[in-house]
């Protein structure tokens, strides 16, 4: 359960697979890729399909029974294989980065993390399940012979919820991961956002000797955010996740809201939203008035709360000690798909926004690209 190595933190993991689905679940949808992995990374099979009301609630399995009975028949319509890597978003999960004095004997840090978990971590380690990772420091960091730990915690019962639901669909769960640490695999590498290039781990650096020097870290860091049912915030250096934060205000409010202003399905307020936008003049866009109205509102104050959840997490952020300057914003999820939206962060936030895809997802068409990205992170394998 608990592993230093480098690669995703796994809280649930089996052996190692060359064809894994990443699984996606949101509170309206499930989303799946297959990717095999020998050398580079392979795209196959994929699925989109709607979930029903009240299976998912804020990132957690809320019918397991449900859950599974769907997914049985989502993973034989699609002909998928049965190694699946899920991802786990929601505020029972707990991410904490602790500095740490240096220490090299693997049972001694062990213990020493378990230790500084215990008091920074807010939930009983009893009732978790936790994983870390070393990951890459500063220069001055490594010259006082300190190093920074990445902790992730999360309720047992969040964890067993995911794994009987899987189980009961016949599947073989290969791991449960952080969504927020698929979503930095998947985008770290594509495009300039840590200075060109994928930045070599703490393992790999001390395994090449390397002492801070050519293989230094970069020296700002990236916010990663995934615009889906709720909003999935990671500041990571190169690979390394430093922070994250998952905000149960996403695409999903946005339609909420608008579905009850005009008495809409909550899949006919989505379809608005995307319909509508943020781009064209209201009076471009064909159909009923009012629900063009409603939807460029709704987007407008939509935008206007995820750029307020985006501060919020910048200022946590900046608070821990040894924050690293972020430099920029890669976004992706669905929400990214609605036009517009992503420039209407950027001009509220001020900082820049780019919306990013992986390169394995360049021949699907944006929306679909759009909403496979944490799928795709999901089943990759370091």
């Amino acid at each position: 359960m608990l592993s230093g190595k480098a690669g995703p933190l796994s809280m649930l993991a089996t052996k190692k697979s060359t064809r894994v689905v990443g699984l996606d679940i949101e509170t309206g949808s499930v989303a799946a890729a297959e990717v095999t992995v020998n050398g580079a990374a392979t795209l196959g099979r994929t699925g989109i399909a709607a979930l029903s009301p009240g299976v998912m609630r804020d990132g957690e399995v809320a019918d397991a029974d449900a859950l599974g009975g769907m997914l049985k028949e989502f993973f034989a319509e699609h002909k998928l294989p049965r190694n699946v890597r899920m991802g786990v978003a929601n505020q029972r999960v707990v991410v904490r980065t602790l500095r740490m004095p240096l220490i090299e004997k693997a049972d001694e840090l062990e213990a020493a993390v378990r230790f500084q978990a215990a008091e920074q971590i807010p939930m009983p380690l009893e009732q978790a399940v936790l994983d870390w990772r070393v990951v890459d420091s500063e220069p001055a960091v490594r010259e006082s012979r300190q190093m920074d730990v990445v902790v992730v915690a999360a309720r047992r019962e969040t964890v067993s919820g995911l794994a009987r639901a899987l189980r009961s669909a016949g599947l073989k769960p290969v791991g449960i991961d952080i969504s927020a640490f698929a979503m930095i695999r998947a985008l770290a590498g594509e495009g300039p956002a840590t200075g060109g290039g994928i930045a070599p781990t703490y393992e790999e650096r001390v395994a090449a000797g390397d002492d801070g020097g050519a293989m230094g870290a970069p020296v700002t860091a990236s916010l990663y955010c995934n615009l889906g049912d709720v909003t999935n915030l990671a500041v990571a250096r190169g690979r390394d996740c430093l922070f994250t934060r998952v905000s149960s205000f996403g695409i999903e409010g946005i339609a909420q809201r608008l579905a009850e202003r005009r008495e809409l399905t909550i899949e006919h307020a989505r379809q608005w939203l995307g319909y509508v936008g943020l781009e064209r003049p209201l009076e471009e866009i064909e159909g009923d008035p009012e629900n063009v109205q409603a939807s460029r509102e709704a987007l407008i104050e939509g935008a206007s709360a995820l750029v307020g959840e985006l501060r919020l997490s910048l200022d946590f952020y900046g608070t821990q000690e040894g924050a690293v300057a972020v430099g920029e914003i890669v976004a992706c999820g669905a929400g990214t798909a609605i036009p517009g939206l992503p420039e209407q962060i950027e001009r509220e936030l001020g900082y820049g926004v780019r919306v990013c895809r992986p390169a394995a997802l360049s021949g699907l068409d944006d929306g679909t690209a759009a909403r496979l990205t944490l799928s795709y992170g999901l089943a990759l394998e370091e």
